[in-house]
Order: structure tokens, then sequence, then C-alpha cells
């Protein structure tokens, strides 16, 4: 009696091979795209938040030192001035209102004088409403020419660099009072370098 040899047959084998192999095909597949989708909606997130939001820019020149200093970094808060109002002592950026070889995109400055404002520079400090102004964020009196008393209209800011040494920041003085809908935002914070965090 001949003995038969039972055995699985190889077609289903190499089947049940490239079964597999689809599978882990298509469940790579299915996670490389969830990551592409993750990775884009993150994406789409960011670009909104700092389009409307927020933003993070980056100290360009020296006419905020010594608050500022070249190439630091500044989280912008974008939406703030959607609810109140610029404040005597606020960090801002702001378009540039200049014209000319020398005008930048946007600008940083603080905020001196608010609508409805007196404000003149007298014997080298500044004066609000006929009072001096105490500065503890410069670390000199101003030392460029004085001017007369002009008064801040109705949703125009006067700002200033905090650099008061000659020449070292363009500002309201040389471009006049901005519009409030010229100023982006409030700069929150130093958030890099690390060692230079701080608020502002």
């Amino acid at each position: 009696m001949n003995e038969m040899n039972v055995q699985e047959p190889q077609q289903d084998k190499v089947s049940g091979g490239r079964d597999k192999v689809r599978a882990e095909k298509s469940s790579g597949l299915a996670e490389f795209w969830d990551w592409a989708k993750t990775i884009v909606i993150a994406f789409v997130v960011m670009m909104l938040l700092n389009l409307f939001v927020f933003n993070l820019s980056s100290v360009r020149g020296q006419s905020m030192q010594p608050t500022l200093y070249e190439n630091e970094r500044l989280f912008v808060d974008k939406i703030v001035y959607d609810f109140t109002n610029p404040k005597h002592g606020e960090v801002v950026v702001l378009k540039d209102p200049s014209d000319g070889p020398d005008k930048k995109e946007f600008l940083v400055k603080r905020i001196v004088g608010v609508p409805g404002d007196i404000v003149e520079v007298k014997e080298h400090k500044l004066y609000v409403n006929g009072i001096l102004k105490v500065e503890p964020y410069t670390e000199v009196d101003i030392q460029d020419e004085d001017f007369a008393p002009i008064t801040i209209e109705k949703d125009h800011y006067f700002v200033m660099g905090d650099n008061r040494h000659l020449s070292a920041s363009r500002d309201s003085r040389s471009f006049g009072s901005v519009k409030a809908g010229d100023i982006v935002g409030r700069a929150e914070f130093i958030f890099w370098p690390i060692t230079q965090i701080k608020s502002l």
C-alpha cells in the first residue's frame, strides 16, 4: 500500500504571505497619512494663530536699548488692542510709518503719549502734560534736540525708543504720532535667548 504525503497547497502559502505584506503596507500608509494630517493641521493652526492672535518677532537695531538688544526674540500679543487701548509705557510693535531708504516693515517702540496728551522734550527731558516723565527704562537723558509741545490727536500715539543717545532711535520725534491701526500688537516678553527671558 503506497503512502500518500498530504501537503498544504503552495499557492495558499504565497497568497497568505502577500496578504500579510499588503496589510503591513496598508497599516504603514495609514499611519503615515495620520502623521501627515496632524502636521498639516498643526501648521495651519499655527499660521492662523500667528496671523490673528500672536506673533514671534526678532529685534533689529539698537533703538530700544537697554530694554531690548539685537536678535532678541519677542512674543507679541496681536489681539490685546481689540479689547483695550495702548497705555503709557507699553512696548509695541508697529508698522513703520516713515518713508525713505531707512524704512522697515515693523518697528519696536514704547508708548509715551496717548490721545489728548501734550508731549514735549525740554532741556533734554520728556514731559507729558507738563509733568516730567520718570523713565526707569532709559539710561541717559535725551541727547537729540528739544521739541515744542504737541497735542496727540484722537486714535494716535506718540512712540519713542528707549535708547536716548544721539540719533539712536527713529520714532515719533521724526515721523510724528502713529495711527492706532498701525500698531500691530503689544510685546509681552522676551523668550530668546533663554538667559534673557523676562516680561516687558
